[in-house]
Protein backbone atom coordinates (compact mmCIF):
# COMPACT_ATOMS: atom_id res chain seq x y z
CA UNK A 1 0.00 0.00 0.00
CA UNK A 2 1.37 3.37 -1.01
CA UNK A 3 1.38 6.32 1.38
CA UNK A 4 0.31 9.52 -0.41
CA UNK A 5 0.84 11.85 2.52
CA UNK A 6 3.31 14.67 2.13
CA UNK A 7 6.27 14.61 4.45
CA UNK A 8 6.03 17.25 7.19
CA UNK A 9 8.82 19.78 7.50
CA UNK A 10 10.04 20.10 11.10
CA UNK A 11 9.59 23.67 12.34
CA UNK A 12 11.78 25.45 14.85
CA UNK A 13 11.41 28.87 16.50
CA UNK A 14 14.10 31.44 15.71
CA UNK A 15 15.51 33.00 18.89
CA UNK A 16 16.14 36.25 17.00
CA UNK A 17 12.77 37.05 15.43
CA UNK A 18 10.51 34.47 17.09
CA UNK A 19 9.15 33.15 13.79
CA UNK A 20 8.63 29.47 13.07
CA UNK A 21 11.04 28.35 10.35
CA UNK A 22 11.94 25.10 8.66
CA UNK A 23 14.74 23.22 10.37
CA UNK A 24 16.80 23.25 7.16
CA UNK A 25 16.54 27.05 6.85
CA UNK A 26 18.19 27.74 10.19
CA UNK A 27 21.53 27.56 11.97
CA UNK A 28 21.54 25.39 15.10
CA UNK A 29 23.62 26.38 18.10
CA UNK A 30 24.19 23.70 20.75
CA UNK A 31 25.21 23.63 24.39
CA UNK A 32 26.47 20.17 25.32
CA UNK A 33 26.34 18.57 28.76
CA UNK A 34 29.79 19.98 29.59
CA UNK A 35 28.56 23.53 28.90
CA UNK A 36 30.45 24.01 25.62
CA UNK A 37 28.69 26.14 23.02
CA UNK A 38 29.15 25.30 19.34
CA UNK A 39 27.50 25.64 15.94
CA UNK A 40 25.91 22.43 14.70
CA UNK A 41 25.79 22.40 10.90
CA UNK A 42 24.50 18.80 10.80
CA UNK A 43 21.68 19.36 13.29
CA UNK A 44 22.47 16.06 15.01
CA UNK A 45 24.78 16.93 17.91
CA UNK A 46 23.42 16.00 21.30
CA UNK A 47 22.59 18.75 23.75
CA UNK A 48 20.33 21.75 24.15
CA UNK A 49 19.76 23.47 20.82
CA UNK A 50 18.62 26.91 19.72
CA UNK A 51 17.92 28.02 16.15
CA UNK A 52 18.59 31.27 14.30
CA UNK A 53 17.22 32.18 10.84
CA UNK A 54 19.64 32.51 7.95
CA UNK A 55 19.35 36.28 8.36
CA UNK A 56 21.94 38.69 9.77
CA UNK A 57 19.16 40.80 11.33
CA UNK A 58 17.97 37.84 13.41
CA UNK A 59 21.51 37.19 14.60
CA UNK A 60 21.92 40.85 15.57
CA UNK A 61 18.58 40.79 17.39
CA UNK A 62 19.59 37.64 19.28
CA UNK A 63 22.94 39.21 20.17
CA UNK A 64 21.51 42.54 21.37
CA UNK A 65 18.68 40.93 23.32
CA UNK A 66 21.01 38.28 24.80
CA UNK A 67 18.51 35.68 23.62
CA UNK A 68 21.01 32.83 23.24
CA UNK A 69 22.19 33.48 26.80
CA UNK A 70 18.60 33.18 27.94
CA UNK A 71 18.05 29.98 25.96
CA UNK A 72 21.17 28.29 27.32
CA UNK A 73 21.19 29.94 30.76
CA UNK A 74 24.92 30.73 30.41
CA UNK A 75 27.30 33.30 28.95
CA UNK A 76 27.94 33.12 25.20
CA UNK A 77 31.45 34.13 24.07
CA UNK A 78 31.74 36.69 21.25
CA UNK A 79 33.60 34.06 19.18
CA UNK A 80 30.43 31.97 18.96
CA UNK A 81 28.53 34.92 17.45
CA UNK A 82 31.38 35.37 14.94
CA UNK A 83 31.20 31.68 13.99
CA UNK A 84 27.41 31.94 13.56
CA UNK A 85 27.87 35.02 11.34
CA UNK A 86 30.35 33.08 9.17
CA UNK A 87 27.90 30.18 8.95
CA UNK A 88 25.15 32.56 7.79
CA UNK A 89 27.31 34.09 5.06
CA UNK A 90 28.55 30.67 3.86
CA UNK A 91 24.97 29.42 3.32
CA UNK A 92 24.19 32.16 0.79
Amino acid sequence: MQNNREKRVPLRKCVGCGEMIGKKGAVRVVRDKDGNISVDPTGKKSGRGAYICNDANCLESARKGRKLERSFKCQIPAEIYDIIAKELTSDK
